[in-house]
């Protein structure tokens, strides 16, 4: 069976920017360590997935839809304008991207969406055919798993895989009720607000009791504990924004064809590579 791994290309950056030793630093004198922790991290991935095709996604720098929707997403992340480059991830790009096209390896900048909905388009417009494997940490990526699709969160031997069967155990709802289930608790690392007074227990309960977010909202007088009944009807608005803010549809359009990510496995190390391109 063809299979894709699709990857979460800042994701991956900041991962091996802040995690890799700060003073790897290349042959121009500057650090490369996000370079060379993301060649390295993806060539282990590709060993541990045995994928037939390979796409990296990042995230472009244009305005964003979700924080239209609500001003203060993702307000709570770092500006890295003023920083030197040695202390800010962005400036190791142009030479992972050199690196991805030296090994053959498709990658895209989104235009108008993040790189998670491209995520989702491609989990959820391909054909059933094909297996997907989405590497990330970003937990939103977790209501796209299904039979053919899961989510891999790269950490060197503590890498784990999840599947459907992770989430009903871990969060106690099945992966299609994550995204209402996370915008019931919030998500502080995107500045997206729960509902007062309601934890993972809670909202598990909750979407196993009454189904679907409008579902919960419409039947609250039948909410038992009056603090969340409460707490659901004052704030209601804001819940359907969060889920809103969190919700991957997967309509957005395939930047590539499935036929053109095809990919080989090269022999080369990364440390071989990144000497043959200069950057070690």
């Amino acid at each position: 069976m063809e299979k894709l791994l699709l990857v979460d290309g800042h994701n991956l950056l900041f991962q091996m920017f802040y995690g890799m030793p700060s003073r790897i630093i290349g042959r121009s004198g500057q650090p490369v360590q996000g370079v060379l922790g993301f060649v390295g991290a993806l060539l282990r991935m590709v060993r541990m997935v045995s994928p037939t095709h390979v796409l990296v996604l990042f995230d472009g720098e244009h305005p964003s839809p979700r924080r239209e929707l609500d001003p203060a997403y993702k307000a709570n992340r770092p500006d890295y304008t003023d920083l030197p480059p040695e202390e800010q991830p962005f400036s190791q790009l142009p030479d992972i991207r050199r690196a991805l096209d030296a090994l053959h390896v498709r990658w895209v900048e989104t235009e108008d969406c993040e790189a998670d909905d491209l995520a989702a388009a491609y989990a959820r417009q391909l054909e059933p055919e094909m297996q997907v494997v989405i590497a990330s940490w970003d937990s939103d990526l977790f209501q796209l798993i299904d039979d053919r699709v899961s989510v891999l969160r790269y950490r060197g031997k503590d890498t784990r895989l999840f599947t459907a069967a992770d989430i009903r155990r871990q969060f106690g709802v099945a992966p299609g009720q994550y995204a209402a289930f996370k915008a019931l608790v919030g998500d502080p690392s995107d500045n997206i607000p729960g509902v007062t007074g309601i934890g993972p227990k809670t909202a598990a309960r909750l979407l196993h009791q009454y189904g679907p977010l409008e579902q919960i909202i419409c039947r609250l007088e039948e909410v038992e504990k009056n603090a969340v009944r409460q707490a659901l009807r004052r704030e209601q608005e804001q819940l359907r924004r969060s889920y809103a803010l969190i919700r991957l549809e997967g309509g957005h359009a395939l930047p590539l064809p499935p036929d053109a990510l095809a990919f080989t496995v090269s022999p080369v190390t990364t440390t071989q590579l990144l000497r043959r391109m200069g950057i070690l």
